[in-house]
């Protein structure tokens, strides 16, 4: 139906920049919103940001000024550049999406879809 995957994270110092990407694949008919959530031990899973396909963004506040969030909805991807870097974003982060695709009888199936997450590191 539509699966996500993601690469992009690493290690970096505060202040640093890192980019992670999110490609959609499978028998997918539309993406709506489509963006990224942090989840850091022993907190729960938060929004960092989405875009709609329409344009529309939205950005947890820790992180407005500093990320940006960009897709191609031709091609089925989301990408989200962190800049200014602070240990605070040190989280493992996943990518979502509301995915309209076809199922194995071709018939319309609507999903919220995520990603395996991959490790954020800020070191101070």
């Amino acid at each position: 139906q539509g699966q996500l995957v993601e690469s992009g994270g690493g290690l970096v110092h505060a202040g640093g920049s890192l980019r992670l990407s999110c490609a959609a694949s499978g028998r997918i008919v539309r993406i709506d919103e489509m963006g990224w959530y942090r989840q850091a031990p022993g907190n729960e899973r938060e929004l960092v940001a989405m875009l709609t396909t329409g344009g529309s963004s939205t950005y947890a506040d820790s992180v407005k000024g500093r990320f940006t969030i960009s897709r191609d909805n031709a091609k089925n991807t989301v990408s989200l550049q962190m800049n200014s870097l602070k240990p605070e974003d040190t989280a493992v982060y996943y990518c979502h999406a509301n995915i309209l695709a076809l199922g194995p009888s071709d018939e319309y199936i609507a999903f919220k879809s995520w990603g395996q997450g991959t490790q954020v590191t800020v070191s101070s």
